[in-house]
């Protein structure tokens, strides 16, 4: 089971649901409505869309429940200022990703989401690739990643985080992948 990540900068504090992220139960669930209704945000990835603050709490029950069950790991990206959660990390474990895909191996995948608001300030650019090497160094051997090939920004962030691209993935979308050194 991964252990949860925190990590912390200036502006930003990457980590899991808390205990004290009860008490602000409701506001989280808006934070993930907003991010996973913004259309920026979906642009290429419109599957994951929710239409409702009642979506926004069932996806956060489940992955909290995801968390502790090691089918999955979401971490928030808070903006300490604001005090708000602008984005969402999810580690998939290679179980998860089996039940979907048929591929030769299955390594942990990652997702992100990042408010539209804050796309373009380099956010994921500068936290992706320490969260990658805070996950690695826990022992994990690889993680994947599948992304839109029009999505160049996306691109650029993994492989500013180190990930090489390796294959098409399917008729949209190419698989990357890093690997611990």
């Amino acid at each position: 089971m991964l252990k949860p990540i925190h990590f912390e900068n200036d502006k930003l504090l990457i980590h899991p649901f808390r205990p004290e992220d009860l008490s602000r139960f409701e506001e989280l669930t808006k934070d993930i409505f907003d991010i996973l209704s913004d259309d920026q945000t979906l642009k290429f990835i419109p599957g994951k869309r929710l239409n409702s603050l009642q979506e926004a709490e069932t996806f956060l029950q489940t992955a909290i429940v995801n968390y502790h069950t090691g089918r999955n790991y979401i971490h928030f990206i808070t903006h300490k200022e604001l005090e708000k959660v602008i984005g969402i990390i999810d580690l998939i474990s290679p179980e998860v990703v089996k039940d979907y895909y048929n591929m030769d191996h299955y390594p942990f995948f990652i997702e992100f989401y990042l408010s539209g608001f804050a796309s373009g300030c380099y956010i994921m650019s500068e936290i992706l690739p320490v969260l990658i090497e805070l996950i690695l160094d826990q022992g994990i051997d690889k993680i994947g990643a599948v992304v839109n090939r029009e999505n160049i920004a996306a691109k650029k962030v993994l492989e500013h985080a180190n990930f090489n691209y390796k294959a098409p993935f399917d008729i949209v979308q190419d698989f990357y992948e890093t690997i611990r050194s």
